[in-house]
């Protein structure tokens, strides 16, 4: 079977998803188009040579409605016969871009193709796209006690793997801690390219720094925060939960894009490109849609039974925090030494932008995998609705 590999994998740095973040006065679609561009300049790569771009991006709806994956090629100014389509997969939409390039690649359908994502929390708030209607109405027939939202799953995986609050906020920390580090240390500066913005002074500036990360961060500071998702209907409808998520176990609304360049091995050693990894493995499943987060868990255990590898054999992890229990709960449930867990902070501390989460962890942990000298990551992520996806990459040499 051809083999897909990772030609380059960068992502911007991160923006604070509200009013004021220092990327909200940024069209979504300039922000994913400056990384298709930076793609472009890094490799040199003739764009007319892609066969497809896949974005995801989550709420679909104003600047980021009309497929912005189109917008966003053409904005970049690649040429008129690029195509491009938008993935919804929820916070797992661009990890599942790549997932679908290197298939179509390893298919041979495909030569080259960029999977990428992108998402502005600040211009385009969390729930816009589900703001008009109820998408989960016929749901009623199946789950008639209800749903409820993401961080109430958080609670209830927290209350099932009996995670205290002192845990969650130590964990979160740690993140802070491990994501300033990696800052000061250079280790994320291969992987960021630059945003063009309006600083508040209204000169021109260029963003470069994850702007959610918290240097200092204690649990102490911590654990006077309220929990965010306590409500008289939830504390009725799930007594077993002591209500321990708050805002600063919780990853923030974020802005950011990221993309990946993937294509054929033999393509590659044709340009003359050289392969950073490959991708080893996938796996995608469904979950419990009430607990939401738990299908790391599953979609773990299925890529080490397809690939007859063990956690022991992983070197690194990225599993997105987009709540302190979630990794807490996957690192105990899978037997995963927290120590190679997102070692250089995870979505607590340097954000979550939904759509363009996927290949910016790719790109952290490709980056990692080459600067400690890894040879196997495992990437995954939790996903609304209950799913998630998994995927196993090799670091290559040069």
């Amino acid at each position: 079977m051809t083999e897909a590999v990772v030609i380059d994998v960068i992502r911007t740095a991160t923006g604070r998803g509200k009013p004021g973040g220092a990327l909200s006065g940024v069209h979504p679609a300039d922000l994913l188009a400056t990384t298709l561009r930076a793609l472009v300049e890094r490799t040199q790569i003739d764009p007319a040579l892609v066969d497809d771009v896949l974005a995801g991006c989550v709420s679909q709806i104003g600047d980021q409605g009309y497929n912005i994956a189109r917008t966003a090629t053409l904005v970049a100014g690649f040429p008129e016969s690029v195509p491009a389509t938008s993935i919804d997969r929820q916070c797992g939409s661009s990890q599942q871009a790549a997932h679908f390039a290197a298939q179509s690649i390893m298919a041979g359908v495909n030569d080259v193709v960029v999977a990428c994502g992108v998402e502005s929390m600040s211009r385009i708030p969390l729930g816009s796209s589900q703001a008009d209607g109820d998408p989960f109405g016929p749901l009623s027939a199946r789950y008639p006690a209800g749903q409820a939202n993401q961080g109430v799953g958080a609670e209830l995986i927290a209350a099932r793997w009996g995670l205290s609050r002192s845990e969650l906020d130590e964990y979160a920390a740690l993140s802070h801690e491990r994501a300033a580090k990696a800052a000061a240390d250079g280790a994320f500066d291969s992987e960021i390219v630059p945003v063009d913005v309006i600083e508040p002074d209204g000169k021109p500036g260029r963003h470069l720094v994850d702007e959610t990360v918290r240097a200092g961060t204690t649990a102490s500071g911590l654990s006077g925060l309220r929990p965010s998702f306590q409500t008289d209907e939830f504390t009725t409808r799930f007594p077993e939960v002591t209500w321990s998520i708050t805002p600063g176990n919780s990853s923030p609304l974020t802005d950011g894009a990221s993309a990946a360049l993937i294509m054929s091995r033999e393509k590659a050693d044709a340009l003359g490109l050289r392969p950073r990894a490959r991708f080893h493995a996938f796996s995608v499943v469904g979950s419990d849609p009430l607990l939401m987060l738990t299908g790391p868990i599953p979609a773990t255990q299925r890529i080490l039974e397809r690939t007859g590898m063990t956690i022991s054999d992983i070197d690194a992890f990225e599993v997105n925090e987009a709540f302190a229990s979630v990794p807490l709960a996957w690192a105990r449930e899978v037997g995963a030494d927290l120590a190679r867990v997102n070692p250089r902070g995870g979505a607590i501390a340097l954000g979550h932008p939904l759509g363009g989460s996927g290949t910016k962890l790719l790109a952290t942990l490709v980056n990692h995998l080459e600067q400690t000298g890894g040879r196997y990551g495992l990437q995954t992520m939790c996903e609304g609705g209950g799913m998630a996806n998994a995927t196993i990459i090799e670091r290559l040499d040069g």
